[in-house]
């Protein structure tokens, strides 16, 4: 459960950084930290994720 309230809140933040960039005088300060949020949690999500060459070799 939690994890994904993590990642609707990550891909919150990264929609947030996406519409402050379409304003007239974005704030940049706004967008900066909205996007070292979702970039980090984006790499959360995907350290869990195992690695295609993890996998011992069969040969």
């Amino acid at each position: 459960m939690t994890k994904f309230l993590y990642v609707v809140l990550f891909f919150a933040f990264g929609i947030f950084a996406l519409y402050e960039q379409s304003q007239p005088e974005p704030n940049k300060f706004l967008m900066i930290g909205s996007l070292v949020i979702f970039m980090v949690g984006l790499y959360k999500i995907m350290n869990k994720i195992p690695s295609k060459n993890d996998s011992e070799d069969d040969e």
